[in-house]
């Protein structure tokens, strides 16, 4: 691959949430620009080869530096050697942006309520997307709804808050919502397709999705996208093509 596509930028800080979930802040060239929801393709040496990762931008588009949030797959010849990052170390970034999971692609139904449906490191779209003005402006009610194995897990949720505060003044209609699938005390603890096929998800939400008035984006592992987007048309909704319909997803890896 070659290395002309790439910038080489400096690693600025890294956060280990658990043991195999991190996040990490790079430089910002100033010829990087992308649309909240997108994702950069990221680049580390292993020996002589360039190995590239597309990674979901965490970032506002209007922030000086790039975040990054990521899970450590054993044995992977990618993350295997991202997880021991520092700072001061040295990563590729691809000097553009790619990606469909943006709020422009929506046409039809209109702005009105907006579900963002996470699981993993498929939460960082949606912060990006949270750090835009434009989007507390465009929709009444907003719903991000993250699911994660254990409470460990639950990464963000102070930063959430944060964007909250900073974001979405006068807005009160939002909701952060949690699923802790594997501890049974948790309010919410079963799959996403679960909870939406039996309302307990609307329940809890306090807002029915409506075909004719409701978002959904989903992004997180394959089996629950394709699981949740299932469970979502069989309410009725329907996937958006050409800038029609309510569901629109991102398969993270």
């Amino acid at each position: 691959m070659s290395l002309e596509k790439f910038s080489q930028e400096t690693v600025l800080s890294v956060h280990r949430w658990t043991n195999n979930l991190f996040s990490f802040t790079m430089t910002r060239p100033a010829h990087f620009k992308f649309s909240a929801g997108q994702f950069a393709r990221i680049g580390i040496m292993v020996g002589e080869e360039l190995v590239v990762r597309a990674y979901s931008v965490v970032s506002s588009p209007f922030d000086e530096t790039l975040e990054f949030f990521s899970i450590v797959v054993p044995d992977g010849a990618f993350t295997s050697n991202l997880q021991h990052l520092q700072v001061g170390d040295q990563l590729y970034l691809e000097k553009v942006a790619y990606g469909y999971l943006t709020l422009a692609r929506y046409q039809k139904p209109l702005p009105q309520d907006l579900w963002l449906l996470a699981t993993g490191t498929g939460l960082a779209p949606f912060l990006s997307m949270l750090q835009d003005f434009e989007t507390w402006k465009s929709y009444q009610q907003i719903r991000l709804v993250y699911s994660v194995r254990t409470s460990a897990e639950l990464a963000y949720v102070d930063r959430i808050q944060d964007i909250y505060d900073t974001f979405a003044e006068g807005h009160s209609d939002f909701k952060f919502i949690p699923v802790i699938t594997r501890e049974p005390d948790a309010q919410l603890h079963e799959r996403l397709p679960v909870l939406i096929a039996n309302g307990e998800l609307e329940r809890v939400a306090e807002l029915k999705m409506d075909v004719n008035t409701t978002h959904v984006m989903l992004c997180g592992n394959p089996e629950m996208v394709e699981d949740t987007k299932e469970a979502l048309k069989a309410k009725g909704l329907i996937m958006n093509r050409r800038g029609e319909g309510n569901i629109s997803v991102e398969n993270y890896w």
